[in-house]
């Protein structure tokens, strides 16, 4: 890895920030500034609460190895999106699955995607559009700290009621009558207060992004992604050309002027014989199907991070007396392998827990009570609802991995191959032909049958 590269898209630091000046008088304190942190911090502001944030990072979106697209319907009704930093809006969604030298791909480009909003579809750097994001809660009044590290949370006498934090700072004890736990996916403070357990591995997954730049060719992506003006693709990759033997895949999204490439797949599998991550993405960028689309880039950027995969079934408790649990904190995420979705959850479940704070506010309570309206409503909301849809899908993959990530892209390919295949035979015999290698990999019509069967949930 080269000297310029940003690892995280973080930039050089100019020096540790002053430790705040502050008199301990918040009405609410956010842990983390990424989507599910500001949304929160946006609507309780606009609310009139005193809102402080809390980030890590030494700018919002610095510790974020994001590699996709934002998903807009809430945030539009948040803020001006017009103004947000978004790179491309999503005109083609790709699917492809790969064997080790094969593709085989279905591509959907409608033409109202081209239109406003885009269905709501968008790509984004996160260390601009978090730093765009925080702003504006910033601008409805709320106060952002960053380089500080929140610690632990502090308790009341009784020890249940929570009532602010403590962080890395000197005399670092902030006191408030909510504190929202939106600090991600790697939820140290929640897990170490007890306020969710450790994921198994099993519903974890371990991502890794480039960020790749085309040095002198400023054609290079509107020519190999067929785009026009502001229109972007996202690209979404299966197969053991993609992830090896492991269950997950890999993705290429068009910003403005570089690409996303990264994978990602179980830690179960990154912790058995899965070569690592940084290996793997590099014998994914080397694929047949790939590496024309990256040939002359440069990495700019380099990241990695885990992935909550556990699904309806993993949301812990989502609020306590004092504190709420939000965004990839509370495993908000949906990964099915057709929709990727993350950023919309993180979004709608900030907003629904910031609205439910400020109602408890009004009524002058804290109390886990005076807060159910925030789990309530995320039940009721999409949100829940496709997390409940899908929650089976990662368990049958797992149980027919063999069948989805090797030998279905194996005779897709050769399916393929065959049924366009140039030569003195006539068409039915290699139509047959194809149709006989597909069955074949599925067991026959009797298996075909029981795979659309296990399967029919996903277009019902």
């Amino acid at each position: 890895m080269s000297d310029d590269v940003r690892v995280n898209g973080e930039e050089p630091t100019t020096g540790e920030a002053e430790s705040p000046d502050y008199d301990n008088a918040f009405d609410a304190i956010v842990v983390g500034a990424g989507l599910a942190g500001s949304a929160a911090a946006v609507t309780m502001a606009n609310e009139g609460l005193d809102v402080l944030v809390i980030e890590r990072g030494r700018y919002p979106g610095a510790k974020n190895v994001f590699g996709g697209v934002l998903y807009t319907p809430t945030l539009r009704e948040l803020v001006d999106v017009t103004a947000a930093p978004v790179e491309r809006y999503v005109a083609e969604k790709r699917f492809s699955m790969l064997s080790e030298t094969d593709e085989t791909a279905v591509s959907l480009r409608p033409g109202e995607w081209h239109d406003p909003p885009h269905n709501d579809s968008y790509t984004v750097l996160r260390g601009e559009f978090d730093r765009w994001f925080a702003e504006q809660a910033v601008e409805a009044g709320a106060v952002l700290v960053t380089e500080t590290t929140v610690t632990g949370l502090l308790r009341d006498d009784s020890g249940k009621r929570i009532r602010g934090v403590e962080t890395d700072r000197p005399d670092g004890a902030i006191t408030a009558d909510y504190v929202v736990l939106a600090e991600g996916g790697n939820s140290l403070v929640s897990e170490g207060a007890d306020l969710k357990s450790v994921e198994r591995a099993e519903n974890i997954a371990v991502g890794v992004k480039e960020v790749l730049e085309f040095p002198e060719n400023d054609t290079a992506i509107p020519d190999r992604f067929r785009l026009s003006d502001d229109a972007g693709a996202s690209y979404h990759y299966f197969g053991e050309g993609a992830v090896g033997s492991a269950v997950g895949g890999g993705f290429i999204y068009t910003n403005e002027d570089t690409i996303s490439v990264g994978l990602a797949y179980r830690l179960a599998d990154a912790r058995g014989r899965q070569p690592k991550p940084e290996q793997t993405l590099n014998a994914f960028k080397s694929h047949p199907a790939v590496a024309p689309l990256v040939r002359g880039a440069r990495t700019v950027e380099y990241g990695a991070k885990t992935i909550p995969e556990g699904g309806h079934e993993s949301v812990p408790q989502l609020v306590h007396d004092g504190a709420v649990v939000v965004g990839d904190a509370a495993g908000l995420v949906l990964n099915n392998g057709v929709h990727l979705e993350g950023t919309n959850m993180a979004i709608e479940s900030g907003h629904l827990a910031g609205e439910a704070i400020a109602a408890a506010a009004q009524r002058g309570r804290t109390d886990e009570a005076a807060l159910r309206s925030y789990p309530e409503r995320l039940e009721a909301s999409f949100v829940v609802k496709n997390l409940e849809r899908y929650g089976w899908l990662m368990e049958r993959v797992e149980a027919d991995r063999d069948l989805i990530f090797e030998e279905l892209p194996h005779a897709l390919a050769d399916a393929g191959a065959e049924y366009f295949r140039m030569d003195r035979e006539p068409k039915e015999h290699h139509a047959e032909a194809a149709r006989d290698r597909v069955l074949e990999a599925v067991g026959g019509w009797r298996g075909a049958a029981k795979l659309a069967y296990r399967y029919r949930e996903v277009i019902r």
